[in-house]
């Protein structure tokens, strides 16, 4: 492989993890995930590649920990979502209440509530 050939993987790379950064902070799901198989290609094909630039690898490094930890920050939100969502939908579900003696007691409510009108 040349130094050219090299270069240009390298530079993709670099460009793809900043386009990443961008569609993590925005929230971009969907761009992400049409960026992760060329991703795993540009970083299999430098793998593959003898020597390099040790100084431009290790800013790569960087990149690819620094988006790791923006994507475990976006898993994180998305999963608390996921969780307030279950929450609301007990909440309609069922009424959690304390009889008199200080025990939990759980009501269930019909999951549709109809309405008679009357004229």
């Amino acid at each position: 492989m040349t130094d050219e050939i090299m270069k240009h993987q390298i530079d993709a790379l670099n460009d793809l993890l900043e386009s990443e950064r961008e569609a993590l902070l925005e929230g971009d799901l969907e761009r992400l995930a049409e960026m992760l198989e060329p991703k795993e290609t540009l970083i299999g094909a430098i793998n593959m590649m003898p020597g390099g630039d040790l100084k431009v690898l290790r800013a790569l490094d960087n990149k690819v920990k620094r988006n790791q930890l923006l994507l475990g920050g976006a898993l994180d939100g998305i999963r608390a979502v996921a969780e307030r969502m279950a929450q609301l939908r007990q909440v309609r579900s069922s009424l959690e209440t304390y009889n008199a003696d200080g025990k939990k007691r759980t009501i269930d409510m019909p999951d549709k509530t109809t309405l008679e009108r009357r004229a």
